[in-house]
């Protein structure tokens, strides 16, 4: 089932223009900001990892 989004005029125009500019459709730019968005709002596996080393060495050292 496709799912239709019904942007305010001014702002499906100012998409139209950025869409037209960058040489792309409305559709590609939406996907582009979607997976921007999850990107930035995932945690990143580095990040994790250090977290996880951190709080393993405070337990050994509270161990000790």
């Amino acid at each position: 089932m496709a799912m239709t989004l019904r942007l305010p005029d001014d702002l499906d125009t100012k998409l139209t223009e950025r869409a037209r500019g960058e040489g792309c459709s409305k559709q590609e730019l939406a996907i582009g900001a979607i997976r921007d968005a999850r990107d930035r709002a995932e945690l990143k596996v580095d990040d994790v990892l250090a977290g996880l080393m951190d709080s393993d060495a405070e337990i050994l050292d509270y161990l000790k």
